[in-house]
This record gives C-alpha cells, structure tokens and sequence, in this order.
C-alpha cells in the first residue's frame, strides 16, 4: 500500500514565505517606478506623455515576452479588456504628468494613500464588512493625506496632488478588476498592450511638448520593461 508522507519543514517554511517574499518584492518594483518617474521628470530627461509610452510600450513587450514563454506549457486563456486597458493608461499617464511636480516620496504616499482608499471604499460599497487591520489603513491612510495636504504645512501642488489620486484611484480599481481575472499574466499582457492605443491619443495631444534624451530612454525602458513588467508578473 502507498504511504502519504506530510510536507517538511522546509517545504512548510517555503510555501508559508511564498507570498510575503512575492508581496515585497512586487511592493519595491512599484516604488522603484516612482523612483525612475521622478529622476526622469524631475530632471527634465522626458516629457511625461512620452515617458508613460515608453512604459508601457516596454511593459507590454516584456509581458508578451514572458507569455510566449509560458504559452509552450500552457495557453492563455484571457486576452484582457479595453476598460481595464483604459484603467492602466490612466494610471501610468496621470502617475507621470503627477511626478512633474510632486517630489518622490509625496507621490509614492499620494499614490498608495489613493489605491488603498479606493479599494477599501469599493469593498464597503458591496456590503463586506472590514477586518481591524484593514480600518486601521483606512484610518492611517485618511492620516496621511490630512497632515500632507494642511495649510501651513509643506503641501504639495494641487495639480499635482490630484494627478497622484487619479493615478491612485485608476490603479485601485484595476486591481480590483484583476481580482477576477483568470489569467492573471495573460490579462495584464494584453491589457499593456490594448493600452498602446490610448498612448497614441495623449501622444497626438502632446507633440509640441515632447523632449526626449537618452538617459530617460534608459529610464523609462527600465521602468516599463523591468519594474513594470516583471513586477507586474510578480
């Protein structure tokens, strides 16, 4: 008769650090992108229309990349959607036009302060009630954005503020569509890509400002291939 031999130690104490080890390393790729955003836009290296089609242009080729490579051993079975695809655009546009003016660190608590409100306040929509843990985000996120943005204090431009929170609120809300994909790799793949043609439009919109030098090439390549596409597959 076979005999069923329970999980080691080792296999327990690997699956149990799977996810954290997976959550961070996703959390520092989108941290590096405001990172990358700022030192190109802060330091007048790319125009931000430009810099977010980039992004995504190398986004979308490093994730079909990695799902061709996937597909020898399993197919996709999702090809995205045009309103999750619009989410993404207006998550990368506005986080880069934002970053025109708002510093590093203000942007990452503006963006994050965002996703988190928008995804907690969609869950209360639907009548789910929420853990401690999660009123205690809730709460210290409402924190944050009333000790940024008082009167007195060193408040960031309001424009620029409220690009953050439209970036914020768009990412939210693609994550939350997410949650449901069935193919979470294939979905993004095609979403980055459905994304182009929405890059076209701001493109069109925006010649007359566009500036573009080899170091935010650089820049934005690493950014949309590296810690967007492999972050995002992360």
């Amino acid at each position: 008769m076979d005999r069923a031999y329970p999980l080691s130690h080792t296999q327990l104490l690997a699956g149990h650090w799977k996810t954290p080890a997976y959550t961070a390393l996703a959390l520092l790729a989108f941290a590096a992108n405001s990172v990358l955003n700022r030192m190109a836009l802060g330091g007048g290296l790319m125009d931000a229309a430009g810099f977010a089609t980039l992004r995504l242009a190398s986004g979308a080729a490093m994730l079909m990349l990695l799902l061709a490579i996937r597909t020898k051993h399993q197919a996709p079975r999702s090809k995205g959607s045009w309103v999750s695809s619009l989410l993404l655009f207006g998550y990368a546009a506005a986080f880069s036009f934002a970053y025109m003016s708002l510093t590093t660190a203000t942007g990452a608590l503006l963006l994050f302060g965002a996703v988190q409100l928008t995804m907690i306040a969609s869950v209360l929509w639907l009548g789910q009630a929420l853990r401690m843990a999660e009123w205690t985000g809730v709460i210290l996120a409402v924190v944050g954005f009333i000790v940024l943005l008082l009167p007195g204090l060193t408040a960031p431009p309001v424009t620029g503020a409220l690009l953050m929170a439209l970036a914020g609120y768009c990412w939210g809300r693609y994550s939350l569509r997410g949650h449901h994909a069935g193919d979470a790799l294939a979905d993004t793949a095609w979403n980055f890509l459905r994304s182009l043609l929405w890059v076209v439009l701001l493109l069109l919109a925006t010649l007359d400002h566009s500036r573009i030098t080899v170091s935010g090439i650089v820049l934005a390549v690493i950014s949309g291939a590296i810690m967007s596409g492999i972050g995002y597959a992360i």
